[in-house]
């Protein structure tokens, strides 16, 4: 089934669940919103790790119900992160959610040698946007994890990105590594590594998609732009999948999409053996709720 839409997604996640889910610290209404309406939908199965007391008080003030929910009492937020990480190591939950804990908390967790979920490769974000202007899905990658990575990692989080866009249905995504412009300059890095990027692809290192860079935002995504420039990419203007040169042009990116152009988002870490949500604590239910949908896709294909 191809993924077009968030509806597309959400119907997949509802057909697919529940897949068995563990929140970090859950004390957090906006989570619990998120949760209660993914677990009403029959999308997940729930186990909320945090203070009890905040979770139960934080329920009954947002009018959840939290039947046939499992609550656990841990009010550290380390020893939850490392409890939820260990129900995923073990299958008894297929997806890790963060609630009122720093990022770099759950992570060190999931990372942890002994005990954590970590795969074979890198941890990457992968953020997937809906726009009201396009008729498609808009993947983009890393605007979470890694900072300033290198080609080497770029090359991982292609493959990662690629890997997420098959499992909704995109048998050879179109991904643009993004640069100021298509003009390699031996001052521009991002430029360097794009170019470096779309070779390497060419060579065999990226299977089932169609990579290239550099390019500019507009000439990845806007056909108007790619006939104007008279570019001869083949991806020009139909982009699925932004690749970003670090994590600060990601960010700031995503959250213009977000703000500026009404984007609805989900997004969650690949590459350990649970999908694992990372939300802003400023992210809405409604952004947590669609990450949760976006996870059970993954965890159940």
């Amino acid at each position: 089934m191809k993924i077009t839409t968030f509806d597309d997604m959400i119907a997949a996640a509802r057909q697919a669940g529940p897949v068995p889910i563990a929140v970090a610290a859950a004390h957090d209404p906006e989570v619990l919103k998120a949760v209660a309406q993914a677990q009403g939908e029959g999308m997940v199965q729930a186990t909320l790790v945090g203070d009890r007391p905040a979770i139960e008080a934080h329920a009954s003030s947002e009018g959840i119900a939290l039947t046939g929910v499992h609550l656990v009492h841990e009010p550290h937020p380390g020893r939850a992160a490392a409890q939820v990480v260990a129900q995923a190591r073990y299958g008894e939950a297929r997806v890790v959610v963060k609630g009122q804990i720093k990022t770099g908390e759950i992570l060190s967790a999931a990372l942890d040698r002994h005990a954590g979920i970590r795969g074979q490769g890198l941890l990457t974000h992968v953020a997937l946007f809906e726009l009201p202007a396009l008729d498609r899905l808009i993947f983009m990658s890393d605007s979470g994890v890694m900072v300033y990575p290198d080609v080497s990692q770029k090359l991982e989080i292609i493959n990662n990105a690629v890997a997420v866009a098959h499992l909704f249905g995109l048998a050879c995504p179109r991904v643009a590594v993004l640069a100021a412009s298509e003009t390699v300059h031996p001052k521009i890095p991002a430029s360097i590594d794009a170019l470096a990027l779309a070779k390497m692809a060419g060579q065999g290192w990226v299977q089932g998609a169609v990579v290239d860079g550099p390019l500019g935002l507009e000439l990845a995504i806007s056909p108007h732009a790619a006939q104007v420039e008279e570019s001869d990419s083949p991806i020009a203007g139909r982009a699925d999948v932004l690749i970003v040169p670090n994590v600060e042009a990601g960010n700031i990116a995503a959250k213009g999409l977000m703000y500026f152009a009404r984007a609805r988002m989900a997004g969650l870490v690949v590459g350990a053996r649970a999908p694992i949500l990372i939300n802003s604590r400023a992210d809405s239910a409604e952004t947590r709720y669609l990450s949760l949908a976006m996870a059970t896709v993954l965890a159940s294909s």
